[in-house]
């Protein structure tokens, strides 16, 4: 630490089961003082299959979650510690920077399952480990004291998005969207003296329109939404899914990844599937966008879906409000969320809170976090 900022990576790996995201930050917890470098690395196809096996089976697994005796996700999640090690020497490398250099790393860890409504989540991956490796201290389970206190233990993006955008639009009321393997959002008020906030998940992201591209053609997603376009929109069953009682509920809210599934589009041919599915997305946000206080005046996207000019389209045509990526203002909409972790980071150590009433219904502002210190540095 030095005047009161810290050197922080974060490192995020995403419900699209896609690769680790990492990216160095200089902050206070409060504003950003610096955006250093950032780096994507993908999951190789077998190691990714392996997450989504595990995926499949962390509802049955969840009890263990603590006790970790299933010696299969133990692998895994030796082995996602180790990655992610990797991933933070590469983004030192590439800062030419040593572990010295860096007062703290963030570490989110893979979801693999989170309830919010059984008052369970769970991310695997060793944040001890991960320090021990590194030499680096670690900050990981930002979800758990959330959800203790009566909170969703998600999203926890809305207190980043604060502090990136503050200053880098003349809009008062702004959106941002995040388009993960879930879809999130948080609407944000500076009209009044303090910032206002609300936060919470819209429904699907990619991860429908990912897993029904892998299991039709064994690619990992449509990519520039080729297949989408091509394709023919069920308004039928689009609306059928929005019958769900998860659109209904009050924000805050939160779902996971498995919260629907592929019979949506049962029986749809591959183009029809990829596009009714990539309107779902749309549909939900703009189903979504009905709860919020005050209509906002402009939505900036971050998120591999931002990538979709099929789903860009789909929102610009549902909101009938500017969209565009996080780009627009100077932001990084692939390391966004692990830009997230290394500020979340730093707001644990310094014991500010990092979810609110507005973003997970938690009953107080509450902070969160657990703190691993590398022997020496106690």
């Amino acid at each position: 630490m030095r005047d009161g900022l810290y050197t922080a990576i974060g490192l995020m790996s995403g419900t699209s089961l896609d690769g680790i995201d990492a990216a160095i930050l200089v902050t206070d917890g409060e504003t950003v003082t610096e955006f250093g470098p950032a780096i994507s690395i993908p999951y190789d196809v077998k190691f990714k299959s392996r997450l989504k096996k595990a995926v499949a089976r962390a509802a049955d697994l969840i009890g263990q979650r603590d006790g970790a005796e299933d010696p299969v996700t133990l692998e895994l999640e030796l082995d996602l510690t180790e990655a992610h090690g990797r991933a933070v020497r590469a983004v030192l490398d590439k800062a030419g920077m040593g572990p010295g250099e860096i007062d703290l790393i963030g570490f989110h860890g893979q979801t693999l399952c989170h309830a919010p409504q059984a008052g369970l989540t769970w991310q695997l991956g060793d944040g001890s480990q991960l320090a021990g490796t590194t030499g680096i201290d670690v900050v990981d389970d930002f979800r758990n004291n959330d959800m203790a206190a009566g909170g969703e233990g998600a999203p926890l993006a809305p207190v980043y998005h604060l502090a990136a955008v503050r200053g880098r639009t003349p809009h008062k009321r702004i959106l941002v969207l995040n388009i993960g393997g879930v879809a999130n959002l948080t609407w944000i008020d500076f009209t009044g003296d303090q910032p206002q906030m609300l936060a919470f998940d819209t429904g699907p992201g990619n991860a429908l329109v990912d897993d029904w591209m892998y299991r039709r053609t064994g690619r990992a997603f449509d990519a520039g939404g080729k297949v989408a376009r091509r394709g023919r929109i069920d308004h039928q069953r689009i609306e059928l899914a929005l019958q769900d009682a998860y659109f209904d509920r009050p924000a805050p809210k939160s779902l996971d990844r498995n919260a629907f599934s592929l019979e949506i589009v049962e029986g749809l041919n591959l183009e029809d599937g990829a596009a009714t599915l990539a309107a779902l997305t749309t549909a939900a946000v703009k189903r979504a966008c009905a709860l919020l206080p005050a209509a906002p005046e402009t939505c900036f996207v971050a998120g591999g879906g931002r990538h979709n000019p099929v789903l860009m389209a789909g929102l610009q045509g549902a909101l009938s409000l500017p969209v565009q990526p996080v780009e627009a203002i100077g932001l990084r909409g692939d390391s966004l969320e692990a830009e997230l972790m290394a500020f979340l980071a730093v707001r644990s150590l310094r014991g500010l809170p990092i979810t609110f009433p507005e973003t997970t219904g938690v009953k107080l502002p509450c902070t969160g976090g657990r703190l691993h210190r590398v022997p020496g540095n106690l």
